[in-house]
């Protein structure tokens, strides 16, 4: 018995590999909006580009404005308070650790982690000398501003996800 590869089956094939964009901007290390591009290649290898070109263009502005709230979201966070270039590394290192269950409270304690370490060694090496106390309360202002620009970016990505998939069945019912 062979399947039909009929542009019906790829329909849903696209759809279901957009459909993991969902999990992905909840947990921040999974791949998350760049499903939508890639269902929408499933969907021109299907049907073509002249029929597929507006879901995948749509996805991938989708996927563009993803990036930029996480760049916005975690750049205004820290700008905002006036941390140190590196809190967002420390934030990221953090990510890193909470996903693999080494630092608690996955996925947002590492990140908050991260970014207080980070910002309270870099502000007690700050020529502003402070105290160890400051210093760390600095730190958790910063790791605390970090991890809300991670959940405000990451509601925005769940919200273009949805918008991306909701975009894909309406485009490709024209």
């Amino acid at each position: 018995m062979s399947i039909p590869w009929s542009p019906d089956v790829f329909w849903w094939i696209a759809l279901l590999v957009q459909l993991l964009a969902i999990p992905g901007t909840l947990l921040p290390l999974l791949p998350g909006l760049i499903w939508l591009p890639l269902g929408g290649l499933v969907w021109i290898a299907a049907v073509g580009w002249q029929q597929a070109w507006p879901e995948f263009v749509v996805a991938l502005v989708l996927f563009g404005l993803g990036l930029v709230a996480d760049l916005v979201a975690l750049g205004l966070a820290s700008m905002r308070l006036k941390a140190s270039r590196w809190s967002a590394a420390g934030a990221g290192v953090g990510l890193l650790l909470g996903v693999f269950g080494l630092l608690p409270a996955l996925p947002f304690g590492g990140p908050l982690l991260g970014a207080l370490v980070v910002e309270t060694w870099v502000t007690k090496k700050s020529p502003r000398n402070l105290g160890w106390l400051e210093a760390l309360r600095q730190g958790s202002v910063v790791g605390l501003a970090v991890v809300a620009g991670l959940l405000v970016s990451r509601l925005a990505q769940l919200f273009l996800a949805l918008f991306g998939i909701a975009a894909f069945i309406g485009l490709s019912f024209r």
